[in-house]
């Protein structure tokens, strides 16, 4: 087969953009390669890429955020099974989040549940499958108009780093409105650089509306570019309508039925978060190192690229002469411009949580790719005034070896970190596989509730799809954490509309909450060397309790901060402490003997 023809790196002519560059990005070729022997992979093939990644992510990511469990997971299993917990945001009193968000997601678990009456585990992992899915489409989707937005060199660097990113392993999966955003202002991003700006406005508006309400930042220079640029108010202004229509009527007719009240969540969310008192600051308040460490673990030497990507531009463009751009194409400055504007609001917020920067993940990726293009640029222009280069007259051809040095780095330090993370925390989802397991086999009955119990790392559970059945339910225990615990949804036919007592929007504890430990008959904990009046450590008191199963948690306090940090083999486990994170069971509780035969019973 012939070799197909390179999209040209800076410009592409605004006539044959459609009909030259979507037919060669989109075909199904694993390679394509120019008399350069420039090679980067085709769309079905980046796709594939990418969702083998994403898969990975879906299968081995852990549950980094509380907020993920008991604001999307618990509530997704009372919507399906009828049980789950209940927190302020979701009480009627507030309504700070949008069931329909939540629907979204529910609808092809339910069709799941209808067709195979799964373990509740695995309608956990088909949720977070579909997660996969819709963020590896938005992805590649990018990948194909950074292509023709940046050319194939940027696009490619980009593709590596999106696969291989600590980051995108961490949020591709997350059952989170701001990964959600992540899917969609990607691409709406994308659209936007495809200059299909009926689908950029449409894609914003869902990320703004069903996502989370303070992406549509990131929808600010579209916007600009649309009614300053291109001077085209009517197009803007019918799509905005359409857009809000399609998608603000049957959420807020959705969410008003689930509420028992006219509600409109995402105005609910902004005015606690922008107009009251006290708003997002009641806890989570951290340094702008914070955002800098996390970014650094998360995308590695990707993200400090990133931060230099306008210096290394103005450097490329004061010492390195080349051509115009092309017309057509957006300034760099400001097809980047949604990138750094996040960064400057988000990182003056005093709140500052890892999953606030999801959204402009893959943007961090384009800007990596950028900075390291222009390097590339640099040194070859640097290197031909020393010494000129025989038979060379392009700085791809002469500059190859940083970028398989660049590959080779960052995609090592990526799988690392990630795979750190999996090796360090992952204890939680495996210990509750466990007591799915006990479940489900038969040995604990089902006539009875199986109350089960988390003190000190309530935060840390996992949701209730863990349990293998609808009679478990999920109790507290007294711990030294002083804020307010979620409570179980009323067992009504309107559950989610009546408001129920003891909820409050300032983080206040709620005695209420607590439970009787001689009435457990398990206890998630973890097994530490402090100890104190009210988180005592349940695996000592083996009078009470018995450990059925028991996974390594890392100690990150007792731990080096390299080590624990990213996983080298041989290595990490010398510099690295581990505490036993353990299933316990009552002493009074007897478990039956499973009713699974093994091979050698049958």
């Amino acid at each position: 087969m012939p070799p197909r023809q390179r999209p040209r790196q800076n410009s592409i002519n605004k006539k044959n953009v459609k009909k030259t560059n979507e037919k060669k990005i989109s075909k199904s070729d694993d390679v394509a390669s120019s008399d350069m022997g420039l090679i980067y992979p085709g769309g079905d093939t980046a796709f594939k890429l990418l969702l083998s990644a994403r898969f990975c992510s879906a299968i081995w990511s852990y549950i980094s955020d509380c907020d993920e469990t008991f604001n999307y997971w618990e509530p997704s299993h009372y919507l399906l099974y009828g049980t789950g917990q209940q927190t302020w945001e979701y009480s009627p009193e507030f309504a700070l989040r949008s069931y329909t968000y939540l629907l979204i997601h529910l609808v092809p678990a339910k069709f799941y549940c209808y067709l195979f009456e799964p373990n509740p585990i695995l309608v956990f992992y088909f949720i977070r499958c579909i997660l996969s899915i819709g963020c590896a489409l938005s992805e590649v989707y990018f990948y194909q108009n950074v292509c023709k937005e940046f050319g194939v060199h940027v696009a490619r660097l980009t593709l590596v780093f999106l696969i291989s990113s600590s980051g995108m392993f961490i949020s591709s999966a997350a059952f989170l409105p701001s990964s959600f955003s992540m899917y969609v202002s990607t691409a709406a991003i994308a659209a936007w650089y495809a200059r299909k700006y009926e689908l950029a406005i449409f894609a914003t508006a869902i990320s703004s509306l069903l996502g989370w309400p303070f992406v549509a930042l990131l929808g600010v220079p579209i916007v600009i570019d649309l009614l300053v640029r291109r001077q085209e108010w009517s197009r803007f202004i019918n799509w905005t309508i359409i857009s809000a229509a399609v998608i603000s009527i049957p959420m807020i007719w959705i969410d008003s039925v689930y509420y028992g009240k006219l509600v409109i969540a995402p105005i609910n969310l902004i005015v606690y978060n922008v107009f009251t008192s006290h708003g997002p600051d009641l806890y989570g308040t951290e340094p702008i190192s914070y955002y800098f460490i996390n970014g650094f673990l998360n995308f590695n030497f990707v993200f400090i690229a990133a931060l230099f990507t306008p210096l290394a531009l103005i450097l490329s463009w004061a010492i390195v002469p080349a051509k115009p751009r092309n017309k057509y194409c957006l300034p760099y400055w400001y097809s980047l411009s949604p990138l750094y504007l996040w960064i400057i609001v988000m990182f003056m917020q005093p709140h500052k949580e890892e999953r606030f920067l999801f959204p402009i993940y893959p943007m961090i990726c384009l800007a990596g790719a950028i900075t390291v293009d222009v390097i590339q640029k640099l040194y070859f222009f640097v290197r031909t005034q020393i010494k000129p280069l025989k038979q060379v007259s392009h700085y791809l051809r002469g500059t190859s070896h940083i970028m398989v040095l660049v590959f080779i780095v960052t995609s090592l330090a990526g799988v690392s970190r990630s795979f750190a993370l999996f090796n360090g925390y992952y204890a939680p989802l495996e210990v509750m596989m466990e007591a799915n397991k006990l479940g489900s086999e038969g040995q604990v009955p089902e006539d009875i509730n199986i109350n089960f119990c988390v003190g000190k790392e309530w935060y840390r559970f996992p949701g209730s799809f863990f349990f293998p059945t609808n009679n478990w339910r999920l109790q507290y225990l007294r711990s030294e954490f002083k804020g307010q615990l979620p409570q179980p949804f009323l067992n009504h036919p309107n559950g989610t509309s009546v408001v129920q007592d003891n909820f409050n929007d300032l983080n206040r504890e709620e005695p209420s909450r607590y439970f009787d430990i001689d009435k457990c008959h398990f206890i998630l904990d973890l097994d530490t060397d402090v100890e104190t009046e009210l988180e005592p450590n349940y695996s000592k008191q083996t009078d009470n309790f018995t450990i059925i199963k028991s996974a390594k948690f890392l100690d990150s306090s007792a731990s080096h901060p390299f080590f624990r940090a990213f996983y080298i083999p041989f290595l990490s486990e010398d510099y690295c402490k581990y505490n036993s994170y353990n299933l316990l069971k009552s002493n009074k509780f007897k478990l039956s003997p499973s009713k699974i035969k093994t091979p050698e019973a049958a």
